[in-house]
């Protein structure tokens, strides 16, 4: 890979849907559509969310609705699976084809030089998984069956069950269905109890795996073989910090043994973990949610210093380039949301952060790239500033920016302009100073150099032996010019001919960031 490895998150359910479509399809994410994410925003990798079949209040010929007691909202999580082994049907034009309308998608972005990303979600399943006819597992896959086939649910635990149980025990879902019966009741995908409260993931059942080798983590395994054969090039794992670490140690293994070019990613968010994570179990990136994502909101939202985006960096230290930065993503807030940062004329600063600091991945949430503001009221969700996860829904800024990507001058003024904005970080990130470059910090030896707030700017130098850039970014509501000191440690650090200390002068809009050679 030449370039910066950037992901580009993309709901299909909510990709190329008009105003009055309830949902997008597979054949929407189009040549178009990929090109513009490889050409326009420098994309490597496409992560498809919501493919495996989840529950749904979706029904059709052959594929049955699940109850609305345990379904979080019209269309469903993405997260309460249903089949491991399925699509889901309403991607499909013909939801008799869907699997082969999903192997021509990916194709498609194949063809198209990107790699494709899928969710494995290793710790829960819907509450009717395997129901009506579901979860058949494919010819040469899932030697042990389905999940929770065999169990003896007279027990609470035993190694040998899939799920946890309560024996004698009436499952009481925390709202008012249409006569969904569980008894026993199984324990839900974060609630050890057959009484799951409103806030809890009451659609979803826990799975067993024990800390040592059992038939569910052969099963997992089998799963995870069947999407690669598909051609999945990685897979973001959810709630990895739920199940036994030694089962991800031992399943990212035996994939790689057969599949060596598949990437695992981490959702975690203990800091602490991080090294474990990725030395031991073996992932190849980790979320940096807890750490540079969140020190970056709360310089934006006024609370916090720029100096945490150092004591962040210095923390992660050599793991650095394992992590995966990101400003948006479907649990998060959008950036633009009144929940956030109020608008994307906000954006460039932290941008520059998490995208052209390091040489980590970086991840664009579908329509970050034009300020979708995540201010609809969708039903489940509600009004919260995320896009909605869980009903069918079309969002304007994205049928506009799927106008434009297909010729039409669709796009507002300042979508075009939030736009450019990504295009000139990608353009930076494209470069080998940025994408292979080496990082040195420069706030430490400018902490009262005239017109630096390190409270709010940030600076900081990237390159190789061939070029080096000042990256100066400015978090407050001010335009400001600081004068920038480059001490001789970074002049030896990048090998550069000049061998004295010198100042330089930067502008900086306000919210914004400025690039100088060096």
């Amino acid at each position: 890979m030449d370039g910066k490895m950037t992901i580009y998150q993309l709901l299909p359910r909510l990709w190329g849907n008009s105003e009055g479509e309830p949902c997008g399809k597979f054949s929407k994410v189009d040549d178009a559509s990929l090109s513009y994410l490889k050409d326009e925003l420098g994309i490597t990798h496409v992560w498809y969310t919501g493919i495996i079949r989840h529950a749904t209040t979706y029904s059709c010929n052959g594929c049955p609705a699940s109850s609305p007691a345990i379904v979080k909202g019209a269309a469903g999580s993405p997260y309460a699976i249903v089949d491991y082994y399925d699509v889901n049907p309403y991607l499909a034009d013909n939801l008799h084809e869907r699997m082969d309308e999903f192997e021509s998608l990916l194709k498609r972005t194949h063809s198209a030089g990107l790699k494709a990303i899928i969710d494995f979600i290793p710790n829960h399943v819907s509450r009717d998984y395997g129901k009506a006819g579901l979860a058949q597992v494919p010819a040469g896959f899932g030697k042990s069956g389905v999940l929770g086939t065999g169990d003896d649910p007279s027990v609470h635990w035993a190694p040998e069950n899939d799920f946890y149980y309560y024996p004698g025990q009436t499952l009481v879902l925390p709202v008012h269905g249409d006569g969904y019966y569980e008894n026993p009741a199984k324990a839900s995908g974060n609630c050890f109890s057959p009484f799951p409260g409103k806030n809890d993931w009451y659609e979803t059942i826990r799975l067993n795996y024990c800390y040592f080798h059992t038939s569910t983590w052969d099963k997992m395994l089998d799963i995870v073989r069947f999407w690669c054969s598909k051609g999945i090039d990685g897979f973001r794992c959810d709630m990895v910090e739920m199940v036994p670490w030694q089962f991800m140690k031992w399943l990212i293994e035996n994939i790689k043994a057969e599949f060596p070019h598949v990437i695992f990613i981490a959702e975690v968010y203990k800091k602490d973990l991080y090294r474990h994570y990725i030395e031991t179990v073996g992932f190849d990136f980790l979320y940096d949610k807890s750490g540079l994502y969140d020190s970056l909101r709360s310089i934006v939202e006024g609370h916090g210093s720029a100096q945490a985006i150092t004591w962040n960096w210095q923390m992660l230290g050599d793991l650095q380039p394992r992590m995966l930065n990101f400003l948006e993503n479907h649990d998060e807030q959008r950036f633009a949301s009144d929940f956030f940062g109020y608008d994307a004329t906000r954006t460039p600063a932290p941008l520059c952060v998490s995208m052209l600091f390091n040489t980590a991945p970086f991840m664009i949430y579908f329509g970050e790239e034009i300020g979708e503001r995540g201010m609809d009221s969708e039903g489940f969700s509600g009004l919260d500033g995320r896009t909605t996860i869980f009903d069918w829904w079309s969002v304007p800024s994205l049928r506009r920016l799927y106008e434009y990507i297909h010729g039409k001058d669709a796009l507002e003024p300042k979508e075009k302009e939030t736009l450019e904005v990504f295009r000139r970080a990608d353009s930076l990130a494209a470069g080998p100073a940025v994408s292979h470059g080496r990082t040195f910090d420069l706030c430490y030896c400018n902490q009262s150099s005239r017109g630096f707030d390190p409270r709010h700017h940030f600076a900081f130098l990237r390159g190789n032996s061939k070029k080096v850039m000042l990256f100066v970014c400015n978090f407050s509501d001010s335009d400001a010019t600081p004068e920038i000191f480059i001490p001789e440690e970074a002049l030896r650090f990048f090998g550069m001919k000049k061998t004295e200390a010198f100042k330089m002068n930067a502008s900086v809009k306000r919210f914004g960031y400025s690039v100088l050679p060096v």
